[in-house]
């Protein structure tokens, strides 16, 4: 296969480029742990908007989203990020109150009112999924660099690691956030510009449609209870996703949180439909394409139909989109693994530059695992809805309900993480990650979690049981 020369000067070029924005600011701007971890709180609206939307439009929501039209979905596959614009919407209420917890991670807020039992459990929840979803981005990452350079993918995807690794360790939150708001704008400029020319490419989009079966032009085909399922599902993993929060809590102000959030629904309803159409249009020419793997559609068709500068764009927006996700989640789980289980476990302290110390090495080491989850070939948008399920369901109810339940008991919250867990759980193994009866696993598991929440409150008040410690530092 022969190199694609121009795209990949274009790719490396972003590379580098982020790799000294990490650098620099890892050696101006981070004095102490909360510069690394949280930005030093002091971001202001677009900083915060544009890194929750680059965060948000990772690999399964550009290339996975463009497998999805290309082989099931078709036009309704516009929902797999509109949904998520949706959901946004709803959060801008519980933002400002995430913002005042001042804490770092959620499995601290959840320590301070249900204990220190519910905020352990909660960490190794996060932990796990972000070790999954920290390997569907870089094998997203390392199936662009194998499309333009014919390498071996396994190789491409320690490239890829190695990437992020670096990028990561070096700037923490300020850094990334930095990058984020450059990310995004590459995601949603570079798949602007690079849609119109596959489609003219491919003979313009009523030569597209003409080859295509009606039902995959139609944007309601994976059906209402299946998008209103997506709806209640970004809700639901936004409000318990550790870097969602993270995001909050780096905000200068209350009310800053909350603006950021309604203005990331719009950055992300933007772009959600150029994913969609370039994964119609790799369908319509399928065969002339060579019968590219879902994973590999959206690349196929624009190294095939588009200009070769714009397939540069392309492969560094959809890198772009994979690492502002990728080094959200290795921050975020580097920072659970110090904060909520090696400090609080260990009784030890660590101060300023040592706890970064740390956690950088931390970064290293979860990356090279999360590299070797990556090999195995898992389907991106499967490995991220099991992971978006499995830390979500059980912590949704303590963490969300509890930031506004004041009189919620210390047992509500401990009962609500098991019962939400077992209930994703079973509901992952039933439909197979699917929609069982319509329902999303991680859908069913914060339902579960949130009624038994409301069911012990309500025994307990009844009981006069006293209520938990405040999940604010002020009360």
């Amino acid at each position: 296969m022969a190199i694609n020369t121009q795209a990949l000067i274009i790719v490396i070029g972003y590379l580098v480029g982020m790799l000294v924005i990490g650098y620099i600011v890892g050696k101006l701007k981070i004095k102490d742990a909360d510069d690394y971890m949280v930005a030093g709180r002091r971001m202001g609206l677009f900083m915060v908007a544009f890194s929750l939307s680059a965060n948000n439009i990772g690999g399964g929501s550009t290339t996975g989203l463009a497998g999805k039209a290309y082989t099931t979905w078709g036009m309704s596959a516009v929902w797999y990020v509109l949904a998520a614009s949706i959901a946004m919407i709803p959060l801008a209420y519980f933002a400002p109150k995430i913002r005042k917890t001042m804490a770092v991670t959620i499995p601290e807020v959840v320590g301070r009112r249900f204990g220190k039992f519910s905020s352990g459990f909660s960490a190794i929840l996060n932990i796990l999924a972000l070790f999954c979803l920290t390997s569907s981005q870089i094998a997203a990452s390392g199936s662009v660099v194998s499309v333009l350079t014919g390498i071996d993918t396994r190789i491409c995807l320690i490239i890829a690691g190695v990437v992020v690794i670096l990028y990561t360790t070096f700037g923490g939150m300020i850094a990334d956030q930095i990058s984020d708001l450059v990310q995004f704008i590459i995601i949603l400029l570079g798949l602007a510009i690079a849609t119109p020319f596959v489609i003219k490419g491919c003979g313009g989009w009523n030569a597209i449609a003409s080859k295509l079966p009606s039902e995959q032009l139609s944007f309601t085909k994976i059906g209402w209870v299946a998008i209103i399922g997506y709806i209640f599902n970004y809700f639901c993993t936004f409000l318990s996703g550790p870097e969602m929060i993270s995001r909050f809590e780096s905000a200068k102000d209350e009310k800053t949180a909350q603006r950021a959030s309604l203005l990331s629904a719009v950055l992300m309803a933007a772009m959600a439909v150029f994913p969609t159409l370039l994964g119609l249009a790799a369908l319509s020419v399928k065969e002339s394409i060579g019968n590219p793997a879902s994973g590999s559609a959206m690349m196929a068709v624009t190294q095939a139909y588009a200009p070769t500068i714009i397939t540069g764009i392309v492969s560094a927006a959809i890198i772009s989109a994979t690492m502002s996700s990728a080094d959200s989640n290795l921050l975020c789980m580097s920072t659970m693994i110090i904060n909520d289980l090696y400090l609080p476990y260990s009784g030890k302290k660590l101060d300023g530059m040592k706890e970064v110390k740390v956690t950088r090495l931390c970064n290293i080491i979860c990356c090279a695992v999360a590299m070797f989850i990556s090999f195995f070939g898992i389907n991106i948008v499967t490995m991220n809805t099991f992971a978006f399920a499995i830390r979500c369901a059980g912590p949704f109810a303590a963490y969300g309900l509890g930031l506004v339940v004041p009189r919620a008991t210390k047992h509500s919250g401990q009962i609500s993480i098991i019962t939400g867990t077992i209930g994703v759980v079973i509901w992952q193994i039933l439909s197979g990650g699917g929609f069982y009866l319509g329902i999303l696993p991680v859908v069913f598991g914060c339902a579960v979690g949130t009624i038994t929440f409301l069911l012990v409150n309500l025994i307990e008040w009844k009981k006069g049981v006293e209520a938990a410690p405040s999940a604010y530092l002020e009360d």
